[in-house]
């Protein structure tokens, strides 16, 4: 196995480029995640690698061994890559164990050496007792868990999956996740796994590519971009939180609660900056900045309050009980997190 190398990727349909200038590598054996709204690339970007679209700029390498650049391309049978797509795609005249065996009838492999690995990557997947019955008797979950044993089956370096949970309903997903991670931890191989959903990638990847109108925004572990986001985008796509515009020192990005109270004060000589305050490090509390409640919304283990501080900035924060709409509190900022300004 060997790292995936993305060197100044693009494509271009057209008058329109999609893909612009991805650098990006990605280590061997990582969960990556391509995480991004609809239109921002990543899909394309996951077809590039796939083989499946001609790049119009940059070079793809798996290691040493380059798979396309403007006078090259791989054709997706030679990348040793398996792809696992959002819509299934099972045959439906075939059984559950000739599926999962199609990619090794390709490859001539016959009798009991088929059958041994189809069954190997359906027992990975906990469907070897549905070897023989058709895809339309099986559910959702089973027929992702079915593409999932189908890409295992070649052994692939590289795992390709193409939101492959957004056909699935809530529970469902949940289970999903945890099969994807023990799939990982099984193969070995490299995931790259494109989602549009934030806490679906800050769940299951050990990476996370950050895209937005095809450009590479953030690269990092899901902690670092939670916690360390390098602009206002990033900041408010990963997790919840304000961005609030306060006179704040610049020789530091992390601030904490003082610096940030210091810094609604009218005697600073400091320039504004955009600061990234998440709602768990808000509390509410006796004494502090004076805030009035817009909003108080439930979500099970504690409440979401949306404030408005008398400057007219907004905040959110996290509390243990209801507040009513437009009672005055006070609020204690415990940390923050200086981003590059516009």
């Amino acid at each position: 196995m060997a790292e995936l190398k993305l060197e100044q990727l693009s494509k271009v349909f057209g008058d329109q480029t999609v893909v612009r200038g991805i650098n990006l590598t990605i280590p061997q054996g990582a969960f990556t995640a391509l995480l991004g709204p609809s239109g921002c690339g990543k899909t394309t970007t996951l077809r590039i690698l796939a083989g499946l679209e001609e790049l119009s700029g940059g070079r793809l390498l798996l290691g040493d061994k380059l798979l396309a650049d403007s006078q090259t391309h791989t054709p997706p049978e030679l990348r040793d890559m398996g792809m696992v797509f959002q819509s299934y795609a099972l045959w439906p005249h075939m059984t559950v164990a000739e599926n999962v065996g199609y990619p090794l009838k390709l490859r001539k492999v016959k009798g009991a050496a088929r059958q041994k690995q189809v069954m190997d990557a359906l027992d990975i997947v906990e469907l070897g007792a549905y070897a023989c019955r058709s895809p339309q008797e099986l559910s959702g979950g089973q027929r992702q868990r079915v593409a999932l044993a189908r890409c295992l089956v070649s052994e692939p370096k590289v795992v390709l999956l193409d939101e492959p949970l957004a056909n699935l309903d809530r529970h469902l997903r949940a289970t999903m996740e945890q099969t994807f991670r023990d799939f990982h931890r099984r193969t070995g191989a490299t995931f790259v796994y494109v989602t549009h959903d934030q806490a679906e990638a800050m769940a299951l990847a050990s990476h996370i590519a950050v895209m937005h109108k095809g450009e590479l925004m953030q690269w990092g572990a899901p902690q670092d971009l939670y916690l360390r986001p390098q602009n206002a985008w990033v900041a408010s796509f990963i997790g919840k939180g304000s961005i609030l515009s306060l006179a704040t020192p610049a020789d530091t990005q992390h601030l904490d609660g003082q610096r940030l109270h210091n810094s609604f004060s009218s005697q600073t000589l400091y320039a504004t900056q955009p600061v990234l305050v998440r709602p768990e490090h808000v509390q509410v509390a006796d004494s502090g900045l004076s805030a009035k409640v817009e909003g108080c919304i439930y979500q099970g283990e504690r409440y979401l309050v949306d404030l408005r501080l008398p400057d007219g900035q907004r905040l959110t924060a996290f509390h243990h009980a209801a507040l009513q709409q437009q009672q005055n509190v006070c609020v204690r900022l415990h940390q923050g997190w200086r981003l590059e300004a516009a």
